[in-house]
């Protein structure tokens, strides 16, 4: 067995991928095979905090004439949903687990504290991080790129529904060109679908590296740990 190439790393999930098939919600057992390389790496002595996304439930920018700060606020409540979810999936593995939101919500699940979070990370618990930032107008990819500069990441491992970062979208362009390793700058200059502008500006400043890849086989993250070719390199 090889050894972990990253200690400690912070995994992007959309709420797309917890679907599964059904598209919308989440699908348990989808959850259960995405989990499963994370109980396997945590056993290996990963340190895993997740941002979960919550685009099976909500998308704030098709809220229509919906308020924005409404709308981002419903948003992070469905990122509270898949948070618990993806948790309890965990602990049915018997992963130790511990839920942390940017909102206050001390029946369900503990106030996001960094000191706190960095503990649990120490002891071995995955933190899953709900509510996005706590703020509007940020998306749950700044979120990523926030917790992992605060947790000091030494990577974010961001899971997909495609197989890395392309010059423009492979699903309406057989044309488009994966590249392998890229950087900031350029995913900035040219405008491409890595993170939004701010999230990739927040990675960069903060030097941590994102590698992209596709959760269609969760055993990508497994194999992006130990670090393997998986995906496309952004940093």
């Amino acid at each position: 067995m090889s050894e972990l190439k990253y200690k400690r790393i912070l995994i992007k999930l959309s709420g797309e991928s917890l679907a599964g098939d059904k598209k919308m919600g989440i699908d348990f057992d989808t959850v259960a095979k995405i989990v499963e390389p994370i109980k396997r790496l945590t056993n290996e002595g990963a340190q895993i905090g997740i941002v979960v996304g919550g685009g099976n439930f909500w998308r704030g920018r098709s809220s229509g004439s919906m308020d924005r700060t409404r709308a981002d606020h419903i948003g992070m409540l469905a990122t509270a949903i898949n948070a618990l979810g993806v948790a309890d999936s965990l602990e049915a593995l018997g992963v130790d687990v511990r839920v942390q939101t940017a909102i206050s919500m001390r029946q369900v699940a503990e106030p996001y504290i960094r000191g706190k979070a960095i503990r649990h990370l120490e002891k071995g618990r995955v933190v899953v991080f709900g509510c996005g930032t706590g703020n509007p107008f940020f998306s749950t990819d700044t979120a990523a790129a926030l917790r992992a500069a605060e947790i000091e990441a030494e990577i974010i491992m961001k899971a997909t529904m495609v197989d890395g970062v392309y010059n423009c979208d492979p699903k309406t362009n057989p044309d488009a060109v994966k590249y392998d390793h890229i950087s900031y700058q350029e995913v900035l200059e040219k405008g491409l679908a890595v993170m939004d502008s701010t999230a990739s500006a927040l990675c960069k400043d903060n030097g941590i590296g994102i590698i992209v890849f596709s959760i269609d086989d969760p055993n990508n993250i497994y194999k992006a740990v130990h670090g393997e070719a998986i995906g496309t390199l952004v940093d």
